[in-house]
C-alpha cells in the first residue's frame, strides 16, 4: 500500500451520504462533496493532523441505499476511484420493510450479497483494505413502533458484518454497543435524533470510533 496519497473512500446509504452533493457538475464545490457525516469528520481530523500523509477522502453514500443498491453502483461509484481503503456502512434500509416503503432483505440475502461485493473488489482491486461498520439502532423515534424487530435485525446485519470482516481480513467497527453505552451516559436524542440517524455529536463519536479501529490501516496509531 502506498505511504502517501492514499485514497479513503466511504460507501453507504444516508447515513454516510449527509446531503453531500452527487452531481458532476457540482464537484468544482469542495465545501460540499464529503456531506454532513462521520466521513466528513474524519476526513478533517485526519487531513489537519497529517498533511504530509496526503490522504484523498472520497465519499459515495446514497441516501435510502441497500446493500444491492451498493452493488449495484460500485462500477460507477467504488472501482474507477482504485481506493485504497474502502469503508462500508449499510443495512439499516434493508431493515423491516416499514419506512420509505422499502422490501426487506432477509439475513441470509444480505450477507450473500455483502460478500459477493467484497469478493469482487478483492478480485479486481488486490491491494485494496477493507473497513466494515456495524450497522445500528438506538431506542428513540420513529423505529420506536417497532423496535424489538428493528434491533433484531440490526443485530443480524451486525453479526454478518462481523463474520464478513473476519473472513476478508477487514477492519470491524463495533457501533451498536458504543451507542448504547453513550445513550447510557445522556438522552438518545443526544446522539440519534429519530433512532436511525446519528447527531453532529452521534457522527462525531463514530468518526473517533472509525480513527480508533481503522487507524492502523493508514500507519496512525
Amino acid at each position: 500500500m502506498k505511504d502517501a496519497g492514499m485514497t479513503i473512500l466511504f460507501t453507504g446509504d444516508s447515513l454516510t451520504d449527509g446531503n453531500r452533493y452527487k452531481k458532476k457538475e457540482q464537484r468544482w464545490d469542495l465545501n460540499h462533496q464529503m456531506g454532513h457525516t462521520y466521513a466528513y469528520i474524519v476526513n478533517g481530523l485526519l487531513g489537519c493532523r497529517y498533511p504530509e500523509r496526503q490522504f484523498r477522502f472520497f465519499s459515495r453514500g446514497v441516501s435510502g441505499n441497500r446493500i444491492v443498491d451498493l452493488y449495484a453502483r460500485s462500477e460507477t461509484d467504488l472501482f474507477p476511484l482504485k481506493p485504497d481503503v474502502l469503508s462500508v456502512l449499510v443495512g439499516i434500509n434493508d431493515g423491516p420493510g416499514d419506512r420509505n416503503n422499502f422490501v426487506p432483505t432477509p439475513g441470509e440475502k444480505y450477507e450473500h450479497l455483502y460478500r459477493l461485493m467484497l469478493q469482487e473488489v478483492k478480485e479486481r482491486l488486490p491491494e485494496c483494505r477493507m473497513v466494515l461498520m456495524e450497522p445500528f439502532v438506538c431506542r428513540t423515534g420513529s423505529v420506536m413502533e417497532n423496535y424489538p424487530v428493528w434491533k433484531a435485525h440490526t443485530e443480524s446485519c451486525g453479526q454478518a458484518v462481523r463474520r464478513l470482516a473476519e473472513e476478508f481480513d477487514a477492519v470491524f467497527v463495533p457501533l451498536q454497543e458504543k451507542f448504547d453505552e453513550v445513550c447510557r451516559n445522556y438522552p438518545v436524542e443526544y446522539w440519534c435524533w429519530d433512532g436511525v440517524h446519528p447527531t453532529e455529536n452521534g457522527h462525531g463519536m463514530m468518526a473517533l470510533e472509525w480513527i480508533r479501529y481503522a487507524g492502523p490501516l493508514l500507519g496512525i496509531s
